[in-house]
């Protein structure tokens, strides 16, 4: 008796390892998605409605850093901002089980720009071919506009009129978004 409680015993220990072990592998492949400290978090519902948004105050994996096993069932956006690039992905919330739809996902580069010596220099990365209006204004009037596309890296240079000491404002839209640098010469 005691030789066959030994076997049940090892055959479930034998067992509950490879299960255990399986789960885990499974879960790393499909809810990895790796975000730093200072990176930005912004969760939009079905409706485009913001429900949530922050800084990431830790690094980590996304799905264990926040709970969204409290959220109603439903598809949601999730937008990392990172340096010069915001992650866009789709999450499926079922029955308090997360997961993140991996077809849905997206890059978004930001235009970079900079003021320097009397020019402001903006570039882009458009992978997705999607164009770029820019807008300047000094002191809140319109001084320059136009539209840029058709390249893969967006770059222009402007120069400004070293006399008109002030503010300025860039005004950039591009991937349905608009995207606003102030700055002063």
């Amino acid at each position: 008796m005691k030789a066959v409680f030994k076997k049940i015993a090892i055959v479930a220990l034998m067992l509950g390892t490879f299960t255990s072990y399986a789960n885990e592998i499974a879960e790393v492949k499909s809810s990895y998605y790796r975000v730093e400290k200072g990176n930005y978090i912004s969760v939009s519902d079905a409706f485009g409605e913001v429900i949530y948004s922050a800084e990431i105050n830790n690094n980590g994996n996304l799905i264990k850093l926040f709970d969204f096993t409290q959220l109603k069932n439903g598809e949601y956006n999730v937008e990392v901002t990172k340096d010069f690039e915001i992650e866009v992905n789709t999450i499926l919330v079922k029955n308090n089980i997360v997961s993140i739809l991996d077809s849905n996902k997206k890059t978004i580069f930001t235009p970079v720009v900079r003021n320097e010596e009397s020019r402001i220099l903006v570039s882009k990365l458009a992978l997705d071919a999607e164009k770029m209006e820019v807008e300047i204004y000094f002191e809140d009037e319109l001084i320059h506009t136009e539209s840029v596309e058709g390249e893969t890296i967006l770059n222009r240079v402007y120069k400004l009129d070293e006399t008109l000491k002030g503010n300025y404002t860039t005004v950039i839209r591009s991937n349905d978004r608009v995207f606003v640098k102030n700055f002063r010469i």
